[in-house]
């Protein structure tokens, strides 16, 4: 009985209502769960009060302080969400009752065993990020015509990368013929001067979308809960 319960928790860090800062869900009403914990530690992580602490909750008092808040959509985040196994089942708990659900994923750990109906925004970590080796790379098979692909940019040998990534892994082909919904380049805060950036988008000509971190712009960049 201890044991069944145990498995029923899950450790948060906070539980938020906000605007959806990125994605192709961007600019919409968002409930955000971050997880904490994360096994990663890339050098330009805004997110670094995640990796410790946090509350563990019931996942029952996660999805009444959720049907509380009364958004639909709803984003389980980290931190790293992944490294807990009852992540996997708060996805489905959320999607059984009716809630659109986006998973933010660092691409270091499994995507697979994710309820196929949740959207995944899942990360490939570029050299910048100090975390290039961690990518798993066999997550891209896991990957549908619902989920994006992002690339955190910290400077120009990132976006390099990213695009021969991108043509390597025929992910804009993927775009093209719809099997994957879209490819996110987002550079970091104060990282690459968004002027050249869009300069060498428009010019290498790949469906890729730039995507500003929206929440930074309408609040402080360092303020939580937002």
């Amino acid at each position: 009985m201890g044991a069944a319960k145990a498995q029923e928790y899950l450790r948060v860090t906070e539980i938020f209502h906000s605007i959806q800062g990125e994605s192709t869900w961007a600019g919409l009403p968002c409930t955000f769960v971050r997880l904490t914990g994360c096994p990663l530690r890339c050098v330009w992580c805004d997110t670094e009060y995640a990796f410790h602490g946090g509350e563990k909750r019931l996942l029952s008092s996660i999805l009444e302080e959720v049907d509380e808040i009364g958004c639909r959509l709803v984003e389980i985040t980290g931190g790293e969400p992944l490294i807990h196994a009852n992540a996997f089942r708060l996805a489905t708990d959320l999607l059984d009752e009716g809630y659109t659900v986006l998973v933010e994923t660092s691409g270091a750990v499994d995507v697979s065993p994710l309820d196929p109906r949740a959207h995944k925004i899942m990360d490939l970590k570029c050299p910048g990020s100090g975390e290039e080796e961690k990518n798993l790379w066999s997550n891209l098979d896991h990957l549908t015509e619902r989920d994006e692909v992002k690339f955190v940019l910290a400077d120009s040998r990132d976006y390099e990368w990213s695009t021969g990534v991108i043509r390597d892994k025929g992910l804009d082909e993927r775009v093209l013929d719809g099997s994957l919904k879209a490819i996110l380049l987002s550079p970091v805060w104060s990282g690459p001067d968004l002027r050249q950036l869009s300069g060498w988008v428009l010019a290498d000509g790949l469906p890729v979308r730039l995507q500003l971190q929206l929440h930074k712009y309408i609040w402080d960049p360092d303020d939580r809960g937002v």
